[in-house]
């Protein structure tokens, strides 16, 4: 049972700002509404995002390829965790019981929702640093074995790479990084 305090924070722990003022605000409520709906942008905001930005489209169709591949890309950066993490999500581990580790599973699948949102978006600064800040705090209090998520964020940024050319690694890897870069900064209880 999640305290009052932890679902306050739950709430506000959202970690991607849509103050992107030089884009139409047509444009940006596409974008929020999925970030609303805690989901990945469809093919039908993609369209509707390109038709108001066609400049987007390079960035458009990477988050697109993110979300095609969301599962594999988790799925691959958990058993990185696991098995750098031997007992995690055995009692006693930081990740027990299993609603806690499947709930830091979700929390990489909506990592790379928020990257995709950044990548697509073309904006590298798309983090808030009030959300960050709230999630600190949500992290703190459940004692989030933050060494563990770090390494999922790393993680899939390196399984997310692995669906681009060479030649696009370089231009996407600071997406990943603002994310992994702002958590590292966050002060824990282990």
């Amino acid at each position: 049972m999640l305290s009052d305090k932890v679902k306050e924070l739950i709430t506000r722990s959202r970690i991607v700002s849509f103050d992107w003022q030089e884009y139409p605000e047509p444009l940006v409520a596409k974008f929020q509404q999925a970030d609303d709906e805690g989901r990945y942008l469809t093919d039908a905001d993609i369209a509707a995002i390109k038709g108001i930005a066609p400049n987007l489209n390079d960035g458009l169709i990477q988050g697109k390829i993110l979300r095609d591949n969301v599962n594999e890309i988790v799925s691959n950066a958990r058993a990185v965790v696991l098995d750098a993490n031997p007992g995690i999500t055995e009692p006693g581990g930081g990740l027990y019981p299993p609603a806690r580790a499947e709930a830091c599973w979700r929390d990489f699948w909506h990592f790379l929702r928020c990257i995709s949102y950044g990548v697509s978006g073309r904006r590298i600064d798309y983090t808030s640093d009030r959300g960050l800040k709230y999630m600190e705090q949500l992290y703190q209090e459940l004692e989030v074995p933050l060494s563990a998520m770090i390494l999922g964020l790393e993680q899939l940024k390196v399984f997310s790479l692995k669906h681009f050319e060479d030649s696009q690694t370089e231009q996407l890897e600071p997406y990943f990084d603002r994310l992994t870069t702002s958590m590292s900064q966050f002060s824990t209880l282990n």
